[in-house]
């Protein structure tokens, strides 16, 4: 029997125990030998009832019948309390704004010492009231400021040798203050681009890519982000042929053949016009995004002009630099020395006297002209030289 169960996950194990009404708690293996110990208790009971059952099918075959029919009725009628939900534990992540709350845990912890984590906790994932009090407990918010988004479908997480049904949780919180508690003891705020990476932020002095370092997390814990938020990829592809890659990965999306599975899993796709060779996908996991172009293997034709995803998640800062249209004016002040690209002064260099943000204009001074005069101009055909500080 032992053998048997132990194809059996710890959740079906569990079951069994409750029905018996037997203790839950402990790792597989002392789930098992528990089951074992009960087996082996009541073998005479077992026999006893076996004797009876025979004495009863001599006497009276037909009886035997009707109990079949009642056993098949019962199992008709049964299979509302089978489907029940199941769970053994949560971890809940906390969002504000377009920042994401990673709590680090204690060295001292048995689980992932040390390790980057949401709030982990244990109990009914159908009772948000009671996830609620853990993320209290855990980041000092209090329950009025935390708004609750959506839950995920649970994942088995390994725990040493132990496999554990975790659901993902996803709160909105009204604050950025934390005061850390339960098992962690540092606290972080990051760009969700930056779950599994350290951002250049968090290592003074290096630049980009001597900063991106894997970040020690719980395990799967992007993954778990991702089935209750999504994250931003980036798309390599052919200049000039940005558009045309949108408008087909959103044709792929709108079909019913085989990618209707992962029209759940990929919110959007964006082109910012000032960014060449590149497209965003929204969505909630890379291998989405390779099957939608076709660079994952299966029956999806591979999109021409498209090469690849390119690794790791792409921060929001990233992106919203190129969504958010910049003024003419940005980066001239007065004082800069400047190239007229157009016109009849194109080519002439000029001192920026001032700078009109509201009419995305400037005025300037010719260098080489005899009389220094005035001349406004639009800021778009004028490019910066020499700044101020140099």
């Amino acid at each position: 029997m032992s053998d048997e169960r132990q194809d059996l996950t710890v959740s079906e194990l569990k079951d069994i125990l409750r029905e018996r009404g037997l203790n839950l708690g402990g790792k597989k293996a002392d789930l098992i030998a528990r089951l074992d110990e009960a087996d082996a208790d009541a073998p005479a009971i077992e026999e006893e009832v076996v004797e009876e059952v025979e004495e009863a099918d001599v006497d009276a075959p037909a009886t035997e019948e009707e109990a079949v029919e009642e056993i098949d009725e019962e199992d008709v009628d049964a299979p509302a309390a089978v489907q029940e939900f199941h769970s053994d534990g949560f971890i809940a992540f906390v969002r504000h704004a377009d920042q994401l709350l990673l709590l680090r845990r204690s060295d001292s912890v048995l689980d992932f010492p040390g390790c980057w984590d949401g709030v982990f906790g244990l109990g009914d994932i159908d009772d948000i009231g009671r996830v609620a009090t853990c993320v209290e407990e855990a980041t000092g918010i209090p329950i009025s400021a935390l708004t609750h988004v959506r839950t995920g479908a649970d994942r088995g997480i390994e725990f040493g040798n132990r496999l554990n049904d975790i659901t993902p949780v996803l709160f909105e919180s009204e604050t950025m203050d934390i005061t850390v508690g339960s098992i962690y003891t540092e606290a972080l705020w990051v760009d969700p681009g930056f779950i599994n990476k350290i951002s250049p932020e968090e290592m003074p002095g290096s630049d980009e890519v001597s900063g991106m370092q894997n970040r020690p997390v719980v395990s799967q814990l992007g993954e778990m982000y991702g089935d209750v938020c999504s994250f931003l990829y980036m798309l390599k592809t052919t200049i000039g042929q940005e558009q045309k890659i949108a408008q087909e990965i959103r044709a792929r999306l709108s079909g019913t053949g085989s990618l209707q599975d992962i029209q759940n899993e990929i919110f959007s796709v964006l082109h910012p016009h000032t960014m060449r060779g590149y497209v965003f996908v929204e969505a909630s996991a890379k291998h989405h995004v390779e099957k939608v172009i076709g660079r994952a293997g299966g029956v999806t034709t591979p999109m021409r002009g498209c090469s690849k995803v390119l690794d790791g998640e792409a921060s929001l800062v990233v992106v919203t630099n190129y969504l958010e249209p910049k003024s003419a004016t940005a980066g001239i002040e007065v004082g800069c020395i400047v190239e007229i690209r157009s016109g009849q002064f194109r080519g002439n260099r000029a001192r920026v006297t001032v700078v009109s943000e509201g009419k995305e204009e400037v005025t300037v001074e010719l260098f080489e002209a005899m009389v220094p005069i005035p001349i406004t101009m639009r800021a778009d055909i004028v490019r910066v030289v020499e700044r101020v500080d140099d």
